[in-house]
């Protein structure tokens, strides 16, 4: 999983760079959901693979916040790109005299930055949190990684301050974040659905296919690992950390693969790629 991550976002990359009819809004957000992916799945993997392969089961106290710090921070970073993809969709398709006018250049750096600096200002406060909580329990976190919950849960002091921020972010990125796909999203096939033609609609909508297999796996996963945290007292601890891993690590995976098998422009440019390499 790790190496298909890290080949296939990089191809991304290096395909979008190389492209010059690629250099659009929509591909400038794929290379952010790109290197998005990397640092999530870097921040994870290389720790875990240690553990599985060398049982380097031992994290130091501040490069496990560090890593607590990144995994959460990108996540709301994911979440961020995938708003600012819906919206290119939305001003691509309801008014596309004017996407070119709407989303210049300036404006896509703007919005990457706008999507950083609120993972790392939103995460920040857990980081903090958890460092100033006294740990004098047992020293063990049942997870491959330094999972926030998993970290405070050591702490013997009243936690409640860390699980409700922790809570609150949760909602208010995922919950606002979906909230406005969605209304994109809604504004869109109403778009759609008012062309003329039954091929014009077909084509229009197939540009949103790969955006939207990308949120649905990202959110899906999403829902379903929150809901078996706060939830599934019942379920095995395995089971707990095998849906984690599943939420941090199978969209890093899928995204290049959606995009690369459903998006033309790439597809081609990659099938011309490989011709060229075995000729």
């Amino acid at each position: 999983m790790y190496t298909i991550t890290i080949l296939g976002n990089i191809t991304i990359l290096y395909i979008v760079k190389r492209e010059p009819s690629l250099h659009w809004p929509m591909y400038y957000f794929l290379c952010m959901l790109a290197v998005t992916d990397l640092i999530l799945s870097t921040s994870i993997l290389p720790k875990m693979l240690s553990i599985f392969w060398f049982n380097s089961r031992e994290i130091n106290f501040s490069a496990c916040l560090t890593q607590l710090y990144f995994i959460h921070c990108f996540i709301v970073v994911e979440s961020g790109i995938l708003v600012a993809m819906a919206f290119d969709r939305y001003v691509a398709i309801c008014h596309p005299l004017r996407h070119s006018t709407i989303l210049t250049n300036p404006v896509v750096t703007k919005i990457g930055l706008i999507v950083v600096l609120r993972g790392s200002m939103l995460v920040l406060p857990c980081v903090l949190l958890a460092r100033q909580w006294p740990y004098c329990r047992i020293n063990i976190i049942p997870h491959t990684h330094c999972e926030h919950m998993a970290v405070v849960k050591l702490a013997c002091a009243d936690i409640r301050v860390s699980s409700y921020y922790g809570v609150s972010v949760a909602i208010l990125v995922m919950g606002l974040d979906a909230l406005f796909i969605a209304v994109s999203y809604i504004q869109i096939l109403r778009a759609i659905f008012s062309l003329p033609t039954k091929d014009t609609r077909l084509k229009t909508f197939g540009t949103c296919i790969s955006h939207l297999c990308t949120i649905l796996v990202f959110y899906i996963s999403a829902l379903f690992a929150s809901l078996t945290h706060r939830f599934g007292q019942n379920v095995d601890l395995h089971i707990h950390v095998l849906i984690a891993n599943v939420y941090f690590l199978v969209p890093s995976m899928l995204n290049p693969i959606i995009y690369g098998v459903r998006t033309k422009q790439i597809r081609n440019r990659l099938l011309r790629l490989f011709t060229h390499k075995g000729i």
